[in-house]
């Protein structure tokens, strides 16, 4: 989930097309449990095959990916690597919170009400070694790069960004910003018309752009002292101290310089914040990455998603957008290269 930033951030909304041009290294996971979670039946089940596999995020990735390209936007995907030890309540917590949805899902079935069943479906989500394996073949064939994080994907992709080998880190979290990323997008493969959870009604989702410099001036803080009020509302590395969101540590640690002076005076303790600082300001990170896109296998993604029961004529529609445009924004970028020697 992130630290909790609502109510602080007032990030730019932009259309796609405003992206044309800028490289996004995108948080592959967070963005195929987006997938996972939005593409689903009437029900909440997921997209599955004959044989039972889920193909949700198969479908995600397509035909989002089309969209970007269409954009004119260059992605990079970036996987989490294994997590840190200090995540493991985190991740127990999510396993828990999954397990308790599936069981009123299945409850809400049986009673009938669709609504909720759908909105209890969506907490089910969770990454499987055949789901991630999958992400990444269709990925690696549609000829978009992948990197692999040491650990955080937010982390890596928010270090690629600072290092200026792509525009911005995309990412449904905030967490980015505690890493560094110079510029967070948020939404950029759910802009659209999307149902709300459990109601009929439909909100316009846009796609959002915050720059950390302009995000810290208007707060009047350092990325320290962010990392600091992120370590008091709680990470997905600690839990935080009750009572304190993100309004309240803004102005604790404003008042008080720094996370060590804020436990001081609320006489409070966070147990290894220094570690945790560490994770967020010093990475870990990699430099073991090829941002260069190859060329689209047609064959191969053919054959891998009419496995998964696509229509072949749907999927050759997406590779029909995906080539035509990457072949042009090829010739505009090259075209902008030859204008700049004159």
């Amino acid at each position: 989930m992130g630290v909790n930033l609502s109510g602080l951030a007032n990030p730019v909304c932009v259309e796609l097309s405003d992206l044309n041009g800028k490289s996004v290294a995108i948080d592959a996971y967070n963005t195929i449990y987006q997938f996972l979670s939005t593409i689903r039946q009437p029900d909440g089940h997921p997209l599955c095959d004959s044989r039972g596999r889920v193909s949700s995020h198969l479908s995600g990735i397509l035909y989002r990916t089309a969209n970007m390209i269409e954009a004119g936007i260059e992605p990079s995907f970036v996987f989490d690597g294994k997590p840190h030890e200090m995540k493991k309540d985190t991740l127990d917590g999510r396993r828990e919170r999954r397990e308790k949805a599936k069981e009123e899902w299945e409850e809400a079935i049986e009673e009938g009400d669709m609504k909720k069943a759908f909105s209890k479906a969506q907490q089910t989500s969770r990454m499987t070694p055949e789901i991630s394996e999958s992400s990444k073949e269709l990925i690696s064939h549609l000829g978009l790069p992948i990197v692999q994080a040491p650990s955080d994907g937010e982390a890596q992709g928010a270090y690629m960004c600072a290092k200026g080998d792509v525009w911005a880190s995309a990412s449904q979290d905030f967490d980015s910003l505690l890493f560094g990323a110079p510029v967070l997008v948020r939404n950029i493969t759910m802009a659209g018309r999307r149902k709300m959870p459990g109601r009929e009604l439909f909100k316009e989702v846009k796609t959002e752009v915050t720059e950390l410099e302009e995000f810290l001036s208007s707060l009047g803080i350092t990325r320290e002292q962010l990392v600091d009020m992120g370590i008091l509302i709680g990470t997905d590395f600690n839990p935080g101290v009750r009572g304190i969101g993100p309004k309240k540590s803004l102005k604790l640690i404003k008042e008080h310089g720094d996370l060590e002076h804020v436990l001081a005076h609320i006489g409070e303790e966070i147990p290894d914040y220094q570690e945790i600082r560490d994770i967020f300001l010093y990475g870990p990170n990699t430099d073991d990455y090829e941002l260069e896109p190859g060329q689209v296998d047609r064959k191969a993604v053919l054959d891998l998603l009419t496995s998964y029961d696509f229509s072949p004529g749907r999927v050759e529609a997406a590779l029909d957008r995906i080539e035509k445009c990457r072949t042009a924004n090829r010739s505009k970028r090259s075209q902008r290269s030859l204008d700049a020697w004159f």
